[in-house]
């Protein structure tokens, strides 16, 4: 019924599997879990990039808001924030600018390096907010 070449095509077919997934198998090491990253406290400079944000306010009845988000290496928050129900800490940290000055501070540097002074920083914990941490209260350092 069936024929003799059906047999040794799937006996083929079957060899190769094994051959291409065995190397496959025994190529994948578990990798190791990611250290959390350094801590950072109130004075500290936070360096990364600086990007923009599109936020509007739901209590200004959607009135658009200047916010920003600075990407930098994972850091810890100190208690009891900690690492944000992350592995290794938050990555993205969202700059609330206190007035329209502080807006204009950091306009210039959007999509830039750009380095901060951390004076108050907490988990990001509203819907609002695209951040893993929100830094409330901060200023910019500049290099001399």
């Amino acid at each position: 019924m069936t024929k003799h070449r059906f047999g040794i095509r799937l006996c083929f077919a079957v060899i190769l599997g094994t051959a291409l997934a065995v190397p496959a198998a025994l190529a994948q090491e578990e990798e190791p879990s990611p250290k959390p990253g350094k801590p950072i406290h109130a004075g500290e400079v936070l360096s990364g990039e600086l990007n923009t944000l599109r936020v509007r306010d739901i209590k200004k009845a959607g009135k658009r808001i200047a916010t920003y988000q600075l990407t930098s290496e994972p850091r810890r928050l100190p208690p009891p924030n900690g690492l944000c129900n992350l592995e290794t800490g938050p990555e993205t940290f969202q700059l609330v600018p206190a007035n329209d000055a502080q807006a204009a501070q950091l306009r210039p540097f959007v999509g830039k390096e750009i380095s901060v002074k951390v004076d108050e920083v907490a988990c990001a914990q509203e819907a609002g907010q695209m951040s893993e941490a929100v830094v409330t209260k901060w200023s910019v350092v500049t290099k001399h």
